[in-house]
């Protein structure tokens, strides 16, 4: 199933847009955000879909015809979005030292669609608010590889009302040889599962935010 939806999945897989792994290009900017005693709530992204995808995406989503796309036409497709990817934990790994940091529905998304591309906001608060401790990670990353996540430069992480004692760094993923991203490129699109050596290849691809708090 695609991640942001069955329906549309069906569509670019019937239209031909996508033949091969991966199959939609995401732009992120991710925000760790803070309380007042320091321990982080929640995780905000900012995920901008790549043309070719939103093209499709969007098709008869204006209702009354006026040639925009308003907040009330573009929220169904935000809810399938979240709704969705709640099946595959939002993409999202927050680990403070080596202990998995869980997280709940969205408290708030919605859908914008400029220039010819959507973009998604979302924010998942974390089940209890945890402290960042010395070494916290963000990690946001399909390890199926049908997702291809690029973080913005210069704007990839920010820390909402951090302590002034938390420094956030940006880790660029692996790059892989030229035959290892044919063989994922030759991968359809009806496959969901990548098999086992490939897996562990795409696992590299993946960005890593890290947080530390002196």
């Amino acid at each position: 199933m695609l991640r942001i939806g069955f329906a549309l999945f069906l569509l670019i897989a019937a239209t031909g847009l996508a033949s091969a792994h991966p199959h939609v290009f995401v732009d992120a900017k991710e925000e760790i955000v803070f309380d007042a005693e320091g321990r982080m709530t929640a995780v905000r992204h900012i995920w901008q879909f790549d043309e070719a995808f939103t093209a499709f995406a969007i098709q008869g989503l204006d209702a009354n015809g006026d040639g925009k796309l308003s907040d009330e036409e573009l929220q169904p497709l935000a809810k399938v979005n979240v709704e969705s990817l709640k099946d595959y934990n939002y993409f999202t790994l927050l680990k403070v030292g080596d202990k998995h940091v869980p997280v709940t529905f969205p408290s708030e998304y919605w859908l914008d669609f400029r220039a010819g591309r959507l973009t998604l906001f979302y924010t998942l608060p974390l089940k209890t608010p945890v402290a960042p401790g010395k070494y916290t990670t963000l990690e946001v990353f399909d390890p199926e590889y049908f997702v291809a996540f690029n973080f913005v430069k210069d704007q990839t992480i920010h820390l909402a009302d951090a302590p002034a004692n938390c420094k956030a760094s940006y880790r660029p993923p692996h790059e892989l040889d030229d035959a290892t991203m044919a063989k994922l490129a030759a991968i359809p699109m009806d496959e969901r599962d990548l098999p086992a050596d490939l897996a562990d290849a795409a696992s590299s691809l993946a960005s890593l935010i890290i947080v530390s708090c002196s």
